[in-house]
């Protein structure tokens, strides 16, 4: 099988269920961004100190197929029977299982703090970033076919995720954390 099949090149793409749609589509455009937050995912992962970080994010990107598979998916307003694949509330209840984990050995927060520190830690704002991006993109999308009130949710809490890992990365690789001040406190 080839990679390329020319079907794209007027600027549309299938959906699961053979409709077609415009690449600029609210759906792609969400598609589209769960993928580039994947592959920041991968990236973040290639630099991590931690295994077992790097563990959370590749379960986390296998979820992101998921959450791809519901998007390319056509007229799910319609449909009358429930998918069998995408996220689910025990993924999410796995993320705040993690996030809570994770806390544990961070310090409270009493500020604002930078993106930065490590190499990874700065990664995964960016990653963090990028998913915001993404649940703004799904809620475009959901106006347009009725996604699972459990993508958005997914998603939001993805985020808490990420900004809690780059906490932990910063910290178990020695990096410091900067706070924000703001300007009138300076």
């Amino acid at each position: 099988m080839k990679i390329y099949t020319r079907r794209g090149d007027g600027g549309e793409t299938d959906l699961l269920g053979g409709k077609r749609v415009t690449k600029d589509d609210s759906k792609m455009a969400a598609c589209g961004t769960a993928d580039e937050l994947n592959a920041q995912l991968g990236v973040c992962v290639t630099l991590c100190v931690s295994k077992e970080v790097s563990e959370v994010l590749h379960q986390v990107q296998a979820s992101l197929f998921e959450l791809g598979a519901v998007l390319a998916t056509a007229d799910l307003a319609s449909r009358t029977e429930p998918l069998d694949y995408g996220v689910i509330d025990s993924d999410i209840e796995h993320l705040e299982e993690r996030i809570d984990a994770f806390e544990t050995e961070l310090e409270p927060l009493k500020s604002f703090i930078l993106p930065g520190g490590s190499a990874a830690g700065a990664q995964l704002h960016l990653a963090r970033a990028v998913c915001r991006r993404l649940e703004r993109t799904l809620l475009v999308a959901q106006r347009a076919d009725a996604l699972p009130e459990v993508a958005l949710r997914y998603v939001n809490r993805l985020s808490d995720l990420l900004f809690v890992l780059a906490r932990v990365e910063n910290k178990r690789s020695g990096s410091s954390e900067r706070t924000w001040t703001s300007r009138k406190n300076s």
